[in-house]
């Protein structure tokens, strides 16, 4: 009996084990199959967003099976992120409800944008995402069945998200806790681990061989080569900008400071204003179109070289802050703001110059204040005021923006009120994009060519909005001519307008938007912008050709008759040498360019110290601001 009793405990044994064992296998095979749905689900997720932001299927698929490109780096990235979030929720695959939408969504951002500006999406750019919801209305205006289509989506996404969570925790398979620990335990450190080798700055070996390449200087290969979840990602450190190799108090100390001579001026203190004008180029450079009468016939006689910009279509503040400072976009990692990154101090600039030299320092804009956050930035220039929309009087609008007719009547009525001299720097905003049809009433310059009916009249319209920016200089140059005060009138554009198929069909670029890098002709048909530098008592100043924004305060302070220590000494040094230094290329005195001259292992001297000094005064120690900004520290006092 005992024996019977024994067998009968074993075969109960035996079928408890391989049932255990067969609950085990089973429980094995649930969770291999559900990490392969994750992992599908990062393959297919990852392709949608390359989908979306590269719009060709060709070029997808080419992504995924290019074995030099991180296509399969970005899945498993993806993966982690799946199992990381499952576990915190505590069901399979609910993971997949949040991530998705929330990657879809700035890929189709980043699309957008690009219709729009020649870049894509970067993390900056949601810090002035005010900025993008005000514009709002115009775009809506421009292209009103994609706003149509994109509310419909977010209001449908935001519900079918809602109602999917609901049914997910519901029915969802649930995780025990020792599945969720192991999701944790397994995903979390390789997470860490990748977020930690991303740092662009420094070299990574294992980062090299995932195919991750930090291309920064050219943040349109960067997107293509590294697909636009990871390129987002390496753009995340940004804001952190490393002081250059040798940057030390020994090294501002050997720059050389050029004497200035006994008197400051050679002449009486002289008014001067600064017209950044919107989007202002010259329409007639394109090809296969005619335009009559001459859009800008004020500009053309008076032209006395052109801006070559670091930006198109966009990025206004960037350009403003070459201008007004002296400093270069060059220096500064690509993509950034300093409008809305860097200045959070005190800056020198040409405010801070006209100020010490007793003038009233005044900015006007007749729009928002908050708009690349220049009430801060105007305040950390030094200016004065800021005359913006909240406290300027009423404007006649053309279209939807403040007409440059009544900005100028508001400049030159300013100026009447003025007792001291004064220095006034004024952005525009009637030429702002897109270029509706029929923005204006009537539209006096008649476009001849074989165009589409679309591109005639935004180039219709664009072009009647060069002729009343010129119209406006003129206005404004009468009024000077009878003054007895010296008075120096500054215009330039801020970049090439975004006319979008215009470009294409009419020959003038392979695409709609403008090359960061190219040889230099292209930079010049693409980059370069007006410039026009002229005085009531002199006369236009003489064949400056084509600069950099951040030589533009050299140029107008030897207009003035000024000399100081970094405007006019250092970067007229500078000057002698290079007469662009953008990104990507200089330009010689003698008209020479140098490609990718940053990635050379030596760096020109002028060009060192120049960064330098832009460090030293933006993030470092301020070495140098008693011997190349006195005037600025004597109005703002160490620890302001």
């Amino acid at each position: 009996m005992a024996s019977i009793d024994s067998a009968a405990a074993r075969r109960s044994q035996t079928f408890i084990d391989r049932s255990g064992s067969s609950v085990r296998n089973a429980k094995a095979l649930a969770g291999t199959r559900s990490a392969f749905f994750s992992l599908f689900m990062a393959a297919a997720l990852v392709f949608a967003i390359e989908l979306i932001v590269r719009q060709s299927l060709a070029e997808t698929v080419a992504y995924f099976i290019d074995p030099m490109r991180p296509a399969w780096t970005t899945i498993a990235v993806f993966f982690l992120i799946l199992l990381a979030v499952d576990a915190l929720f505590g069901r399979e695959h609910k993971a997949a409800l949040l991530v998705v939408p929330l990657a879809i969504l700035p890929a189709f951002i980043s699309e957008q944008k690009q219709v729009f500006l020649s870049d894509p999406l970067y993390p900056t750019d949601f810090l002035f995402g005010r900025q993008i919801m005000e514009l709002m209305p115009v775009l809506v205006k421009d292209r009103p069945w994609t706003a149509v289509a994109v509310v419909v989506g977010l209001i449908a996404m935001i519900a079918t998200i809602g109602l999917l969570l609901r049914y997910a925790w519901r029915n969802f398979p649930k995780l025990t806790r020792r599945e969720r620990l192991v999701r944790v335990g397994f995903a979390l450190p390789l997470l860490v681990a990748f977020w930690h080798i991303m740092d662009y700055n420094q070299f990574s070996w294992i980062r090299d061989r995932l195919r991750v390449i930090p291309i920064m200087w050219d943040q349109t290969e960067n997107y293509r080569h590294n697909g636009f979840a990871l390129a987002f990602a390496i753009n995340l450190p940004m804001a952190n900008v490393n002081a250059p190799a040798g940057y030390m108090a020994d090294a501002i100390d050997r720059i050389p400071v050029k004497p200035l001579p006994a008197g400051t001026t050679h002449r009486g203190k002289p008014d001067v204003i600064v017209v950044m004008s919107e989007s202002f180029w010259d329409p007639t450079r394109l090809p296969n179109v005619k335009l009559s009468p001459d859009p800008m016939p004020t500009v053309r006689e008076l032209q006395v070289g052109n801006v070559l910009s670091p930006e198109f279509g966009g990025m206004t503040a960037n350009v403003e802050f070459e201008a007004l400072t002296g400093f270069s976009n060059a220096f500064l990692p690509y993509g950034s703001i300093p409008y809305q990154q860097y200045i959070r101090n005190p800056i020198p600039s040409l405010a801070t110059f006209f100020r010490s030299e007793g003038y009233v320092a005044r900015a006007i804009h007749p729009f928002q204040g908050w708009f690349w956050n220049r009430n801060a930035v105007y305040k950390a220039f030094g200016f004065d005021a800021f005359r913006s929309e909240e406290n300027l009087p009423a404007m006649q609008k053309r279209g939807i923006f403040a007409s440059d007719e009544s900005l100028t009547k508001e400049i030159i009525r300013q100026a009447d009120a003025m007792e001291d001299p004064f220095f006034f720097f004024t952005v525009t905003l009637q030429g702002h994009g897109p270029y509706e049809p029929n923005r204006y009433a009537k539209n006096t310059i008649k476009v001849e060519g074989n165009l589409p009916e679309g591109d005639r009249q935004v180039l219709a319209t664009y072009a009647q909005g060069i002729k009343e920016a010129d119209d406006s200089l003129k206005m404004l140059m009468d009024w000077a001519k009878k003054r007895d005060r010296e008075t120096i009138i500054v215009l330039f554009g801020d970049h090439l307008p975004p006319l979008n198929t215009v470009y294409t069909n009419t020959g003038y670029m392979n695409d709609v938007t403008a090359s960061r890098r190219g040889s230099k002709e292209q930079m010049k048909a693409q980059h370069e912008t007006p410039l026009v530098i002229w005085s009531n008592k002199t006369g236009p100043k003489k064949n400056v050709g084509t600069i950099s924004p951040a030589f533009l305060s050299y140029q107008i302070l030897k207009q003035a008759g000024y000399e100081h220590p970094y405007y006019t000494g250092f970067l007229g040094k500078v000057y002698d040498q290079y007469r662009v230094v953008d990104r990507y290329m200089l330009v010689r005195k003698n008209g020479k360019d140098v490609a990718e001259w940053s990635r050379q292992p030596k760096v020109p001297a002028s060009l060192r110290d120049y960064r330098f000094l832009q460090h030293d005064i933006m993030f470092g120690k301020r070495y140098s601001t008693e011997r190349f900004f006195k005037s600025h520290a004597e109005l703002f006092p160490a620890g302001s």
